[in-house]
């Protein structure tokens, strides 16, 4: 029975991701900061541990609780609007530890024993927001960026030990937490000059009749980076994301 990694998965698209695994025969370690047996149905097959990103040594932890897993999603991040020029520099380094330097050593935690039996997937969730500039999530966007860049180059590097390196790129996603985790950190509705900004932007956002992308898009985008060899390294999830990143070729 193949094994699957999940971070983030209390809510949004790592809890559905864990789901879909699980429904599909997968042995499925989901992992959380704050473990909530209740959020999965209770299965033979599925393992929630703790693990905060930002932690190495709980890193280190759940991947020995863990064992051998075929394939690694990392899902866990955060995101926040504040205009680059008010945006406190504290929750600047957090969007990079935690959506950046997090990624990356879940990574280099499962990489010794993908390179060394010659198998194994890595799957990293980052953001349509990477594919064009857009105003205040600048940081965000950056965090999420250098994820594509680095998961760019861990493909070409993994190549020659046969183990395949996926992006999985959402769009905009109301049904998630994303918003209500982002609002905490907004900043300039005392300010003149970026007041109408960020008021246009919410007005725009919640009168945004288009086309979204839901948790299920997501977690049927990872279930193809796992199990289709031929998935291409960037897989869009969402129609959104799919009209997004056709605009971006």
């Amino acid at each position: 029975m193949p094994s699957v990694l999940i971070t983030g998965c209390s809510s949004g698209f790592g809890l559905e991701t864990a789901n879909l695994f699980l429904d599909r025969g997968w042995s499925v370690i989901a992992t959380m900061r704050t473990p909530d047996p209740g959020l999965l149905p209770s299965s033979d097959w599925l393992t929630i541990l703790s693990l905060d990103v930002t932690d190495r040594d709980s890193i280190a932890s759940a991947v020995a609780q863990a064992g051998p897993v075929d394939v690694l999603v990392n899902n866990a991040g955060f995101g926040a609007a504040v205009p680059i020029e008010l945006i406190e520099f504290e929750t600047a380094r957090q969007l990079f530890e935690t959506n950046t330097l997090g990624t990356l050593a879940m990574m280099q935690a499962v990489l010794p024993a993908f390179r060394e039996r010659r198998s194994g997937v890595i799957i990293n969730v980052t953001s349509t927001a990477t594919l064009k500039p857009l105003p205040l999530v600048s940081t965000y966007r950056a965090s999420k960026a250098a994820v594509n860049a680095l998961t760019e180059s861990l493909a070409v590097e993994m190549q020659p030990f046969g183990v395949r390196v996926h992006i999985v790129l959402p769009g905009r996603s109301p049904t998630t937490q994303f918003g209500a985790n982002a609002r905490p950190h907004l900043r300039g509705f005392d300010d003149p000059d970026y007041k109408p900004m960020i008021e246009g932007m919410i007005k725009q956002f919640q009168e945004d009749t288009g086309p979204v992308t839901y948790a299920e898009d997501v977690a049927a985008a990872v279930f193809e980076a796992a199990t289709n060899p031929s998935a291409p390294l960037k897989i869009p999830a969402g129609a959104d994301a799919i009209a997004w990143m056709a605009d971006a070729a």
